[in-house]
């Protein structure tokens, strides 16, 4: 699989013309793009470690359970004692949702191949019944490993806060409510419509807005 989507300058320039805020959103991160994992498990395992924690706190864990490990495989994470993840900054809810997907896959339980032949619905609905991993994880899986082009995660508290930076109505929409209430998840979904079918790569310029880190999963 290339580095870049083959989607993606088209998705760019379509974004940009579709929507000026978007367009200075877009140019202030410089030729940059999402780069695609190919590896399911890992995908899935650091979407896992990065629920509801920033990008940055996310990449330390991760790192200390890669040192941990040695090898990021099913079969070694499968094995790893929870004392040894939760020594790394896992919670021990993740941790038992990290070895249980590795035990998954080690034992040959889940085909990726599968998902791939499935609508992105479907593929939700499909990870959405293994432990921990609920919509927002499935749609990182959407992005990251099928690189599908029109996924909008809504309930990223960070594609909300860009959101509400960048855009007005969306500001003034949250300066009585919280962000992440359904009202603000309102007001997004609706700015969002504006780059359809592109939501994916709009989401990803959104993440690099508020952090130069790139998002990985």
């Amino acid at each position: 699989m290339p580095s870049r989507p083959q989607f993606w300058d088209e998705a760019r320039d379509a974004i940009s013309d579709a929507d000026p805020t978007m367009k200075r959103v877009i140019d202030a991160c410089g030729d940059v793009s999402l780069e695609p994992r190919e590896d399911a498990f890992l995908t899935l395992a650091r979407a896992i470690v990065g629920q509801q924690i920033s990008v940055k706190a996310a990449q330390t864990i991760w790192n200390r359970v890669s040192d941990k490990a040695r090898e990021m495989s099913p079969a070694r994470l499968s094995r790893m004692r929870m004392s040894t993840l939760t020594a790394c900054g896992l919670s021990t809810r993740k941790a038992e949702y990290l070895r249980d997907l590795a035990q998954r896959f080690d034992k040959g339980l889940l085909d990726p191949s599968l998902w791939t032949e499935l609508d992105d619905d479907a593929v939700i609905a499909e990870l959405m019944q293994l432990r921990g991993i609920g919509r927002w994880t499935a749609e990182m899986f959407l992005i990251f490993n099928l690189v599908r082009p029109d996924v909008f995660p809504v309930d990223d508290i960070g594609v909300l806060r860009a959101i509400a930076l960048n855009y007005p109505e969306a500001r003034d929409a949250q300066s009585k409510v919280k962000v992440g209430s359904q009202q603000s998840k309102h007001s997004a979904a609706q700015i969002a419509q504006r780059w359809r079918p592109w939501r994916s790569v709009a989401t990803w310029y959104l993440w690099r807005s508020l952090d130069p880190l790139p998002v990985e999963y």
